[in-house]
């Protein structure tokens, strides 16, 4: 694998960690937002419900944005085949999603991840494409 391509998997591999995948079934609640949050909201659980039951090939085509599976892509590897190996070591995971803010076709949400003991709060970018939010990075 060339270090081209680790980085972007790392920082998938990560992103997936940080919004909450969790082995143990646990979902993101969408119930508190309306309008385009909620569709942000779901975009977070749909993405938790995929890779945690491993689902690679949803996480790519449902889940993550263009320019994300361009990356992942970069080598000629698939997209599906670049995460597997990821969300497979992936273990219990909880998360909250503390607030989701929506300016145009750009939207960012606040996600608490408690992970082995830890929290962190991370800010994840998501972009629209179509009618569906897509995740686009962390930070």
């Amino acid at each position: 694998m060339t270090s081209r391509l680790r980085a972007p998997i790392a920082a998938l591999g990560a992103l997936c960690v940080a919004i909450g995948v969790a082995a143990c079934g646990e979902t993101t609640g969408t119930g508190n937002y309306k309008g385009e949050s909620k569709k942000v909201a779901e975009t977070i659980s749909n993405l938790q419900s995929d890779a945690t039951s491993v689902n690679a090939g949803k996480v790519c085509s449902r889940d993550l944005a263009a320019t994300v599976v361009k990356k992942l892509e970069a080598d000629g590897t698939s997209c599906k085949k670049a995460l597997e190996g990821q969300l497979k070591e992936i273990d219990t995971y909880a998360l909250k999603v503390e607030s989701i803010s929506v300016q145009g076709t750009s939207a960012t949400a606040k996600v608490k991840s408690t992970w082995s003991g830890n929290e962190r709060v991370h800010e994840v970018a998501f972009v629209k494409e179509g009618s569906r939010w897509k995740v686009s990075g962390l930070s």
